[in-house]
Formats: C-alpha cells, sequence, structure tokens
C-alpha cells in the first residue's frame, strides 16, 4: 500500500503546477470534491475550479504546513501564494501578491483520493484582491 501521506504530497505538488494528467491519476474513479459551499462536485468540475486558480495566478505555490494521516484520511494545512495575473470570477488581474491559508481532508481509497473537502476563507481572497471591502470584527 501506498503511503497516504506521500499521495497527498504528489497532489498538492501536481495541481498547482496544472499538471492535470498526473492529479486525474492520483483520483479514485468515484473522486468527489466538496468545497465550502457543501456541493459535492465530480473529478472535472474539481479540475476546472483548480485551472481557475491556476489561470489566475500563474505562479501558484502550495506549501504544506502540517500533514496529518488518520485512518484512510490524510488532513493537510496548505498555505497558497501566487500572484493575480489573469481574470478570475470576473475580476480582471490585480498584480497582487495574495497569501490563502487553506485546509484539506482527503480520503484515500485503493491507494487513490476518493474525496476531497476543502476550506478557506473566500472573503480574505477577496479583501487582497481588494475586490471586496476588509471585515472588520469589533
Amino acid at each position: 500500500m501506498s503511503d497516504l501521506a506521500s499521495i497527498a504530497r504528489q497532489y498538492l505538488e501536481a495541481a498547482p503546477r496544472a499538471d492535470y494528467d498526473k492529479v486525474r491519476q492520483l483520483f479514485h474513479p468515484r473522486y468527489s470534491y466538496t468545497g465550502g459551499d457543501g456541493q459535492r462536485q465530480n473529478a472535472e468540475a474539481a479540475i476546472a475550479g483548480c485551472a481557475m486558480f491556476t489561470t489566475a495566478f500563474p505562479d501558484l505555490e502550495a506549501e504544506i504546513e502540517k500533514l496529518h494521516v488518520a485512518g484512510d484520511s490524510v488532513i493537510v494545512e496548505v498555505v497558497a501564494t501566487g500572484t493575480h495575473r489573469a481574470d478570475m470570477m470576473g475580476i480582471a488581474p490585480t498584480l497582487r501578491r495574495i497569501s490563502l491559508r487553506l485546509c484539506k481532508v482527503l480520503e484515500i481509497r485503493d491507494e487513490k483520493i476518493f474525496a476531497e473537502r476543502e476550506y478557506f476563507d473566500m472573503a480574505h481572497l477577496m479583501e487582497q484582491l481588494e475586490a471586496a471591502p476588509a471585515l472588520v470584527c469589533s
């Protein structure tokens, strides 16, 4: 059996490089992606979402801060950084550098990523792109 942490690392190296052939190889045939909106999507929808980010941030990097294996799951804390150089969700390139913390929970079956749940603060990303006002808590 492959090392679950190694599968997660391979994925987090391939996705920011837009190596979607490698990403597809890592996905289980029944792979599903669930983002912060709670909507479950298939592999092609997940890759399209990833492509949106790798196009908008062509220098995208994902640094693994922490990785924890628990049973058949891998929990990964990541810091993604990049420069906004192309349209993203109707936002013209700002040339702003962003840093975004995110957490991925990857469920591994048959040495493939069966399910992925991803959590990050979209409002924080929009603030960095100056596409939304900064939220102030009082």
